[in-house]
């Protein structure tokens, strides 16, 4: 028999197992012996064999496909996190379908709604900067859609959320850039609304207290939609420009690849020293010009931890979940000389 014709009855029949045996063994369920597992798997991968997710759908009722709502594909953070869903969605046979929202609450809700309306079995999440009405989705999950919020998440919804631990990653910033010598620091960060700004924005205050500096507001700069367009980061640097600031934090990934473009627009900028420290998980950090220190957070972690959350929580349909809120640590890498 051809490897690539193995039905999960064909490896049942030459194991001498039950098919509904084999079935639960790929599916890990804990109904099964770790040795059984061992022998099903072992045998599975030989024969290259891959379940038909739309025979087993059918049968179970489900699509075995997630989708996943971020603002932005291209945006390194998000993009690293997909790479996460993605490995834990193959190794449990889940597809996965990706839309962006560009940081649009009603393309937000036409993506979710969408989602929904095929029948997708769970939906991954990081909220748009132009969300303030959850109102609909708390009536999906209320229908019974589950939904892992990760980084940009909602306040008050049932469900999971996987979050970086953004006080901390930006209460370090501070502290960095008062170890550089730097006593006036700007903050640029993104909208007021998302819940990772509103603890960034904390974090930075805090930070300050540590250090005995004051906290003024005029070195505050809001991007409301993130970074995604070049011309609001230009305005809230010739804003800052006017200002007397010898460091500055950038509390997003997209901020901090804009800033450095900005700085290039900028003449007076562009010849003073400031001390850099910005939220990045770009691979090109070594070469960025000017140097910063970058403020890496656990983006493929987060992505799997999703993952596994929302498999785990469709999976278990109809039994009573316990939500869970975890944290992932983030790393400051100093800018090379």
């Amino acid at each position: 028999m051809s490897q690539d014709h193995y039905t999960l009855k064909d490896i049942a029949k030459i194991l001498n197992l039950s098919p509904s045996t084999v079935s639960r063994a790929l599916r890990d369920s804990h109904e099964i012996s770790e040795e059984t597992k061992r022998i099903v798997l072992e045998f599975a991968t030989k024969v290259n064999y891959r379940a038909n997710p739309l025979a087993r759908g059918l049968k179970e009722r489900k699509s075995y496909s997630i989708g996943i709502v971020v603002s932005e594909i291209a945006n390194n953070f998000f993009s690293q996190v997909i790479d996460g869903i993605e490995s834990v969605a193959y190794d449990k046979n889940y597809q996965v379908v990706i839309s962006q929202t560009n940081e649009s609450a009603d393309r937000e809700r036409f993506h979710v709604e969408h989602f929904f309306s095929r029948s997708m079995d769970g939906l991954l999440m990081a909220m748009s900067s132009e969300s303030a009405d959850n109102t609909y989705l708390e009536g999906i999950i209320e229908r019974g859609m589950p939904i892992v919020f990760f980084d940009r998440v909602p306040a008050n919804l049932p469900s999971h959320r996987v979050i970086t631990d953004n006080k901390r990653g930006a209460f370090e910033a501070v502290q960095f850039l008062v170890k550089k010598g730097c006593k006036r620091i700007a903050l640029l960060s993104s909208s007021k609304k998302l819940s990772n700004s509103k603890e960034r924005l904390e974090g930075f205050k805090l930070g300050l207290i540590a250090q005995h500096l004051e906290f003024d507001e005029q070195l505050v700069q809001y991007c409301e939609y993130g970074g995604l367009k070049q011309s609001e980061i230009d305005r809230a640097i010739d804003n800052l420009a006017e200002l007397d600031y010898d460091g500055i934090f950038l509390s997003g990934d997209k901020l901090t690849t804009g800033y450095l473009q900005a700085l290039r627009k900028n003449a007076k900028l562009a010849k003073k020293p400031i001390e850099i420290v910005g939220f990045t998980n770009s691979n090109l950090v070594d070469i960025f010009s000017p140097r910063i220190t970058a403020i890496r957070q656990s983006a493929f972690e987060m992505g799997k931890q999703a993952a596994a959350l929302l498999i785990e929580q469709i999976e278990q349909r109809g039994r009573e979940t316990s939500f869970k809120t975890l944290v992932l640590p983030v790393e400051l890498i100093e800018g090379k000389e």
